[in-house]
């Protein structure tokens, strides 16, 4: 089990059942636990078709729960402007091929995810060793991709805004991944920090279920580029953000938050980076054989 940063109660966000299924975070922001990760919903209850995104779309059995949360929360029928993903791990696009069908919505991403997600190239194997646990020793059987978008697959906006997100940008925020994007919003401070860090252990199956609220680096086994996620944490970190939704974990905000995340930005290779260090110094890079 790995030891992070921990956080207090009282630096848990702010968050509301509006008997929608989902907890609010925000006016426009909401955010569902699916198992072992959190997808996000921009936009106001009831705010009808194609006037509202989801960001990220779970596990590939998440599918069913996020249609249902969408007609509870946006109306019936109504269908997303976009599905923004943050990077392509199989736990963040479990359900967007089918999704994206069932909407005929685009799914906008980074271009250097674009590999992963248009059929062409697997990601790297996972580092099994990296920070101890179940689930980071059964890492080597989770899926790797590709899968295959087809033409609903569009890139981000070279000028940083999120479609269908007005006041949002996008972040370039890689190590976890090489495509890895982050969404800031300035008015309110908001981050929606994908796996950039998360808030929550994710390499033991005690960390997933308890769930204790800590401040973490990106999760280990998953993270092939060490040098660029301390860059990434360092980006986030000082944009001082009032409140966080992260990828795994509860979303937390205010001071200690931010506390918490200088603290893992200033030391990020204590904290974050496994003693046994096998991307570190050579990064993995995306492979075309489906190995």
């Amino acid at each position: 089990m790995t030891v992070q940063i921990r956080l207090s109660d009282i630096d848990h966000a702010r968050r509301e059942d509006r008997g929608d299924g989902v907890w609010s975070i925000a006016p426009d922001l909401a955010y569902l636990r699916l198992t072992i990760v959190n997808v996000v919903f921009f936009g106001a209850p009831g705010s009808g078709d194609r006037n509202w995104v989801l960001i990220d779309t779970g596990l590939p059995t998440s599918r069913s729960s996020i249609l249902a949360v969408a007609e509870k929360r946006f109306g019936a029928g109504a269908r997303p402007a976009a599905i923004i993903l943050t990077h392509g791990h199989f736990d963040h696009v479990g359900a967007v091929v089918d999704l994206a069908g069932t909407w005929d919505a685009p799914v906008f991403a980074h271009p250097l995810e674009r590999p992963y997600l248009d059929g062409t190239g697997s990601y790297p194997p996972p580092d099994p060793w990296g920070g101890g646990g179940l689930i980071a020793l059964l890492s080597p059987l989770f899926p790797r991709g590709p899968i295959d978008l087809g033409d609903r697959l569009q890139l981000l906006p070279a000028d940083g805004s999120v479609p269908g997100m007005p006041g949002w940008r996008w972040l370039h925020t890689p190590g976890h991944a090489p495509g890895h994007v982050s969404l800031w919003r300035e008015e309110d401070r908001s981050l929606i920090a994908g796996d950039a860090f998360i808030t929550t252990g994710q390499e033991s199956v005690y960390e997933v279920a308890v769930q204790d609220l800590e401040m973490h680096g990106p999760p280990r086994y998953f993270t092939p580029d060490w040098d660029a996620a301390e860059k990434s944490v360092k980006q986030l970190a000082a944009l001082k953000p009032q409140m966080v939704i992260s990828g795994h974990g509860a979303p937390a905000a205010g001071v200690g938050m931010r506390q918490a995340l200088d603290r893992l930005a200033e030391r990020f290779t204590a904290f974050a980076v496994p003693p046994r260090m096998k991307f570190v110094r050579e990064p993995a890079t995306v492979s075309n054989s489906g190995a």
